[in-house]
Parts: C-alpha cells; sequence; structure tokens
C-alpha cells in the first residue's frame, strides 16, 4: 500500500506493507486524510536537521541513546540510528474512510461503516489500523474529506470546553488557522461574541465569513486596546490561543486582553515564560488544553480500548469527535470555504509544499485515496 514517509526534510510516498487489524483495533481503507500545518511540517523541518541539533531539542531521547550502547555497543547503536534516519518516519494523526476489517474483540463497528479516526495510527495511508477508541462513526450529512479533519475539530472542542465558555460572553481567539476558525465557530455556536486575531486578512476574512463578530490584524490595531474598547474597558472573558510561535508575548497579550477573574486557554504551542504581574492582579486562570480531551496519551484508554464511564467522565476524546461530526452534520461547522481542492496522494509533495507558500498557504490540506 501507499504511504506518506517524512524524511531528509521533505516527503516521499513508500510502497509498505498493509497492517492487520490488532485485537482491539479496527482495519480502514482510507478515503481522505487531513494534514496538519503544525505539527506535521514542524516535523518535516525536524527531519531535515543534523543529528547533533535534534540531540540538543530532545536531551531524553540522548539518554536513551547512551544507554543502548551500553547495552548493545556502539557499532549496533549506530546502525539503529542510521536504519531509523533513512526510513524516515510515516505522518498524519486525522483521517476518514470505511472499516474493511475488525479485530477479534471489537464491539460497535461492523465492516463496511463509514468512520473518522485520529491519533498516531492515523497515518496518511490507504489502510491504517486504528484503536477502537480512536475511531468513531461518521453521520450520513458529513462528507468523509471534512470528517478528516476529525481530530482538529476535537483538538478545538477540546480547548473551548476548557474555557468553559458560557452564553454571551466575549472570546477572543489568537490565530486564525484551521484550528482557530473552527475554535471560533465552535464558541459562536455556543453563544458566545467571538473576536479573532491575526496577522493574515484572508484569514480574518474567513472568520468573518464563517460567523465570527470581530476580526483585529495586531500589525496594524494594537488588538489589547481593541478588546478593551470592544468590551466597554472590561476586557474579554477568555482568550483562547490556538497560534504557534515561540515568542512569549502572545501569553501576555492574551492576559492583558482579559477582563478582571478571566481565563486564558492555551490550546496551540507558544512561548511560556509567563509574567506574574500579567496574571496576579486581575486573578486570571490560565489553562493548558491536552489535544482531543480525557483518554490522551492514557495506554489504558487508548492502546487497551477501555472506555471511561459516561457519567464520571462526560466527554472523552472519542465522544468530542463524535460530537464535532455532529456539529457538521448540523451546519454549526463549515469548512467549505477554507479549502479549494484536495490533493491525491500521489501528490503529497505538492500538498505540502502548498502548506509551505507563507501568507498565501491554504488552511485545509486534504489528501485523498
Amino acid at each position: 500500500m501507499k504511504q506518506v514517509i517524512i524524511r531528509e526534510g521533505g516527503v516521499v510516498i513508500d510502497e509498505v506493507p498493509a497492517p492487520q487489524a490488532g485485537p482491539k483495533n479496527v482495519l480502514v481503507r482510507v478515503e481522505h486524510s487531513c494534514v496538519s500545518v503544525g505539527t506535521e511540517i514542524a516535523g518535516m523541518r525536524s527531519s531535515g536537521e543534523p543529528l547533533y541539533r535534534r540531540a540538543l531539542r530532545n536531551p531524553d531521547k540522548v539518554i536513551k541513546l547512551v544507554q543502548q550502547v551500553r547495552e548493545q555497543g556502539i557499532g549496533r547503536t549506530a546502525s539503529f540510528v542510521s536504519g531509523k534516519l533513512t526510513a524516515g518516519a510515516p505522518t498524519g494523526y486525522s483521517a476518514a474512510g470505511v472499516v474493511i476489517g475488525l479485530g477479534s474483540e471489537v464491539v460497535g463497528f461492523n465492516i463496511g461503516d463509514r468512520v473518522a479516526c485520529a491519533g498516531a495510527s492515523a497515518h496518511h495511508a490507504e489502510i491504517i489500523d486504528v484503536p477502537v477508541n480512536l475511531a468513531v462513526a461518521v453521520p450520513n450529512t458529513v462528507r468523509s474529506e471534512v470528517a478528516a479533519t476529525v481530530a482538529l475539530g476535537a483538538i478545538a472542542l477540546q480547548g473551548v470546553r476548557r474555557a468553559a465558555p458560557t452564553l454571551g460572553e466575549t472570546v477572543v481567539v489568537v490565530g486564525l488557522g484551521l484550528l482557530g476558525q473552527i475554535t471560533a465557530q465552535l464558541l459562536r455556536a455556543n453563544g458566545c461574541r467571538v473576536i479573532g486575531v491575526d496577522l493574515v486578512t484572508e484569514r480574518i476574512g474567513s472568520g468573518i465569513e464563517n460567523g465570527m463578530d470581530y476580526g483585529i490584524d495586531p500589525s496594524v490595531d494594537d488588538y489589547v486596546e481593541r478588546v478593551h474598547k470592544l468590551t466597554n474597558g472590561f476586557g474579554a472573558d477568555a482568550v483562547l490561543i490556538t497560534a504557534a510561535s515561540s515568542s512569549d508575548a502572545i501569553i501576555s497579550q492574551a492576559m492583558q486582553a482579559c477582563r478582571k477573574k478571566g481565563r486564558v486557554v492555551l490550546i496551540g504551542d507558544v512561548g511560556l515564560n509567563l509574567n506574574r504581574a500579567d496574571f496576579y492582579r486581575k486573578e486570571l486562570d490560565f489553562f493548558i488544553s491536552t489535544s482531543y480531551g480525557p483518554g490522551r496519551y492514557d495506554p489504558v484508554y487508548e492502546e487497551q480500548g477501555n472506555d471511561y464511564p459516561l457519567p464520571y467522565v462526560r466527554w472523552t476524546e472519542a465522544r468530542n469527535m463524535e460530537e464535532y461530526l455532529r456539529l457538521l452534520g448540523d451546519g454549526r461547522v463549515r469548512l467549505d470555504n477554507l479549502y479549494d481542492r484536495t490533493f491525491a496522494i500521489d501528490e503529497a509533495d505538492a500538498a505540502y509544499a502548498a502548506l509551505k507558500a507563507g501568507a498565501g498557504a491554504p488552511m485545509l490540506v486534504l489528501l485523498s485515496y
């Protein structure tokens, strides 16, 4: 089968053996998958870096390699590292398709079901083997190509849940890429007044078209001052950060834009050198949102397929995925104006090249199979 591999700073299409369904997994023939702009482009850049730079950024892996040298010798360890670098790494974590196989312990799915999948095994590949708790049914009203955004939708939804918005609140979304666009629409569906902040005019326009109330370009206006004017001098009830940047100023400005006792939720990846004065006097709450929701990084949930009881954990990864798909089906979230084409799997290099086009890069890139 065909699979996208990141290798030495680029992407290639490799022919690899098709997986078999694990005992608690579903085997899916992929129809579409969604390329994650931030995560995957960062992975591409990292794969092209010299080994010493990667080592400086990941000291824990260096410690593991030192231990491996002690146990297996430098020759075998060097061969192992060389093999890993040459082979490259699979990529992708959000896809949709049709179930073609079931593990021996799987219940709740049937051959032929349309499903959307998330997680580390939801690669850009023709066939994927996905843990049962990371696959959900796709409503009949949702097309496969938009269902393939399920991981990003669940990430946005979990961020909104962390903010706990209430009807009528004013919420700022900083960063209007795909994750920010979805987040703004989810907040609007929750009855909030939404202010979006981004440096790209086209992204602000897309947000307004999809129901956002105000858009601010921080290179033109002081967005903190503008938010206070739009809220009668009080500040926003909450700020959700979906941007990706190493700058610490993003957190600082988000806190300055909040009212007293407001809250800031970090969904994206930004600098985290916090300034105590920014949130101490206002007694702000600062939350981190972890990916798709409860269950993430828990092997008992993700790998062993054990669900959390709904009365005790209302929203898990899978339940967030299901709710996002329902909102797509109801038209409460729309993506049709965020992309103009899908790329065939054989055009993966062109798809990734499009993402590096700077300000003109598409917000949503989909691969078809």
